[in-house]
């Protein structure tokens, strides 16, 4: 990986990891803005969402990644290859299970008191397919993502929280500190 700060950075994990939290702080960061992928999946409409065709989904990645400088973040695996291959960092955020419980608890609790904004309906269902996504990436998701992501081994960061992310990338990056005062 290259010294210098990452312009393009693609943040993966499970549904409560921390992906758009990250990304958010990241974007606030380096000055770069963020994208997430459910809305790249999805126009936001009233009143209901409309899921985009795949040539539409993937056509919008592509004018997203062929940009100068970007941050994405989702959980899809299968069809954002060409966010992995343009980007200069792919961090695999990925917390212990009793933190993405707690976080998937915490988010439906402040969306269902409308203390936090949600791009759906905080209903029980939703609460109980979070849960069901969970699960299903502790089983396999997580050992596809590693899978797919071995196809990058210099781009990757495998970490549990934003916290170890940033001591990375200063081990990575010692100029990190610097390049931020003198680009701000």
């Amino acid at each position: 990986m290259d010294t210098k700060i990452p312009n393009r950075i693609h943040i993966i994990g499970s549904v409560g990891s921390g992906k758009t939290t990250l990304a958010r702080k990241l974007s606030a960061q380096f000055n770069l803005p963020y994208y997430e992928l459910d809305n790249v999946v999805w126009e936001r409409a009233q009143p209901d969402d409309i899921r985009r065709s795949e040539a539409d989904r993937d056509a919008l990645l592509l004018s997203i990644v062929n940009t100068n400088g970007w941050i994405i973040e989702g959980a899809h695996l299968k069809w954002v290859s060409p966010s992995f291959r343009h980007a200069d960092l792919i961090v695999f955020l990925n917390p212990s299970y009793s933190t993405i419980t707690y976080r998937i608890i915490t988010r439906f609790i402040k969306q269902r008191l409308r203390l936090e904004q949600a791009h759906y309906t905080p209903t029980w269902d939703m609460f109980k397919k979070m849960f069901d996504w969970s699960a299903s990436y502790q089983r396999e998701g997580r050992y596809q993502i590693q899978d797919t992501l071995a196809d990058y081994p210099c781009k990757v960061v495998v970490v549990r929280s934003h916290e170890q992310l940033m001591q990375e990338l200063k081990q990575r990056m010692p100029s990190i500190e610097h390049q931020k005062r003198t680009s701000g």
